[in-house]
Formats: C-alpha cells, structure tokens, sequence
C-alpha cells in the first residue's frame, strides 16, 4: 500500500519566505481569478468594541470602590449583599439607597465601640432609629433605612452569622397620613410661562400630563413612545417593577414633537445628558428649582413630584374613575390612590359652604329678630 511521505519543515527556512498577503500566494490559483475585483480579499476592519456597561453595573462598581476605601465593619457582608442585590437586577436607584442605609447603620455601629457583628443587639437598631430620627430625617426615610438594615440582617442570618432572635420583635414605625402636595392650578399656570427651554418644557408637561415618575420617563428610550397614539410605554415601573402604558394630551405632545426636532436623533434616551447616558435626577431637579425661582415659586415647597400628584388631582377633578386612576399611576393598591379622593371632593366642599351659608344667615336672621 502507498503511504504518503510526511516531511519535516524546518521553520527557520521559512523566515523572511512567506508571501506578504494572500492574495499575492493565490494569484495564479483558478479561485483567485474568478474574485471580483470590487470585492478584495482583505478582510474588513471591524469596529470592534466592548459592550456598554449597564447603569447598574456602574452604580455597583462605584459603590464596591467606595466602600473598599472605608474601615467598617464586616465589609466583606457588605459587599456580598450589594452583589446579590445586583444579581437580583435591583435597580441602580435600589442599590444607592441600599449603600447610603448600610453605611449609616455600620459607622453608627463602629461608632458605638463595636467591631464584631456577634456583639449586635437589638437595641443597637433602636440606638440607629434615634439617630436618624436626631438628624432631621423623614419618618418615611426613617423606616426605609430600618427596613434596608432588617434584609442586610435576614441575609447574615442566611449565611449562619446572627441568630434570627434579632428579628422576632421588629420596630415598627408608625408613619404620618399626609395628603399629596398638587400645585396650585393659578402657580401651575406661572410656572409655565417661564419654561423657555424647548426640552425642559417636553420633561415637565410630560411628568404633568402622563403622571409618571420622574425616575419612569428619565429612563424613557425614544423607542418607547407611540407618536401616533400619544403613549409611553413604561416597561418597568420605578416602584412595583410592573410594567404599564401612559398617555399624554396634545399640548404635551406639541412640546414633545418641537423637542424632538432638535434633539440629537442619535441618542438612545428620550431625555439625555453627556454621553450615553439619560438625564440624571439631579439634574431635573435642579432644572426646576430654577423655574420655581423665575416663577416666584421657590419658597412654595413644590418639587418635581407635585406634578404627578397635580396630574391625580386634576383627573379625579374631571371624574375619572379611581380604578382608571390606579392604573394609570401605577398603584398596587387602590388605598394609595384613594389619598387623592380626599384633595377632589368637590360635593363634600358645595356641601359645606352651602350649610354654612345657612347657618351664617340664620345667625343675622336670629340678630334681626332680637328685641333690643
């Protein structure tokens, strides 16, 4: 049987011998000749770049960063947690608030002379209530930073770290029933005349006419408005995580459609700032403190979130029914958007002024009568 001969190639004859290209070693080949020439057998150079990194990716990264530079406590717990939240696709607003909680309460804890996480008690997170609460902060605020440090517990509890006994009687904080805070329709109206910016004033009659979020339409991509049937798809909500569709009026989609002729029709986010990234919250509330002040407004206690309580009010004001308007807010319960029933009820109010009107003339009628 024939056996083919293998020869041994020397790869020192081979220096300085191969051709300089391909297409020069192939030339005489019958598959060479039949290439167009238009098409050449260089390959194409490739914009090749990596992936943009997501906002939660940055946030985390920027928040372990930080933390490595700090001496707490347990931070190695620390850092863990913060990743699981990430694996657990919270979002990057999530993962500051869980940051900013943590390191209040482990600087409170490494204050208080403890380094060790088997020397915490419960009374250690009354201490932490108290100092939050001496600082001036909300008691919403309050409970959500309790609420952070009870899940960072949970989870040492998880890892065989603490015993759940620090958990079974939980403080609870009782928080105040206050009204939403709608802005006055005569300072509405002041407000709008002073927005002089074609994109400032889309964002603010956007958040006005859609009740979203502001966190809800900074993160609106172009691609997920409906021009044609004037709505906003909103794929995760803010707070719930669940998905919704808004809509909005036509003189909101008048400043909308002025905005999106000038804008820059290769950024990916409805409303941006440098780069790639959306307009930060920052940055839209800095915005409007500056309409505020040019309005006369500054000292009104209004922020950003008026708009959307504004946005209920005004509805429930034209009879929209209270489901609808769960819907469109994007409660989960409908108690949260009864809150707004009490701003709106209108016959409540006719009801009073007209049984004061009687009792105010059976008080004159009752002065006419008296025998002086």
């Amino acid at each position: 049987m024939y056996r083919e001969q293998l020869s041994i190639i020397n790869p020192n004859h081979l220096h300085g011998c191969h051709p300089a290209d391909l297409r020069s070693y192939f030339q005489d080949s019958p598959f060479i000749q039949n290439i167009d020439p238009q098409f050449p057998l260089a390959a194409p150079k490739a914009n090749i770049s990596s992936p943009p990194i997501s906002t939660g990716r940055r946030m985390l990264d920027h928040i372990l960063d930080r933390i490595s530079r700090t001496d707490l406590p347990c931070k190695d717990y620390f850092t863990q947690y913060l990743r699981l939240k990430y694996r657990k696709n919270c979002r990057p607003n999530t993962l500051r608030i869980v940051d900013i909680s943590l390191r209040q309460f482990l600087s409170f804890y490494r204050n208080a002379g403890k380094q060790h996480l088997e020397q915490m008690t419960r009374e250690d997170f009354e201490a932490f209530v108290e100092h939050q609460q001496d600082r001036g902060l909300k008691p919403s605020s309050v409970r959500t930073r309790l609420g952070v440090v009870y899940a960072f517990v949970h989870f040492l509890i998880e890892k065989k770290v603490l015993s759940y006994e620090l958990l079974e009687r939980r403080i609870k904080l009782k928080l105040p029933d206050r009204l939403p805070r709608a802005i006055d329709p005569q300072d509405l109206k002041q407000l709008l005349s002073v927005i002089d910016h074609v994109r400032n004033r889309a964002l603010i009659l956007l958040l006005l006419r859609t009740g979203m979020r502001i966190g809800e339409l900074l993160n609106t991509k172009v691609n997920d408005v409906d021009l044609r049937q004037q709505k906003i798809l909103i794929y995760q909500a803010d707070k719930t995580g669940v998905g919704r569709v808004v809509y909005y009026s036509d003189d909101a989609n008048e400043a909308l459609l002025t905005w999106l002729k000038v804008r820059d029709p290769f950024k990916e986010y409805l409303f941006y700032s440098q780069g790639r990234q959306s307009l930060s919250y920052s940055g839209a509330r800095s915005m409007f403190h500056k309409y505020l002040q040019k309005a006369g407004l500054l000292y009104s206690g209004y922020a950003l979130h008026c708009l959307r309580h504004t946005f209920a009010t005004d509805l429930l004001n034209a009879r929209m029914p209270i489901e609808c308007l769960r819907v469109l807010l994007g409660h989960t319960n409908l108690e949260v958007t009864r809150r707004y029933a009490r701003l709106t009820d209108k016959t409540r109010e006719q009801e009073y002024f007209q049984a004061m009107q009687k009792i105010i003339k059976g008080n004159a009628d009752a002065d006419d009568k008296c025998d002086c």
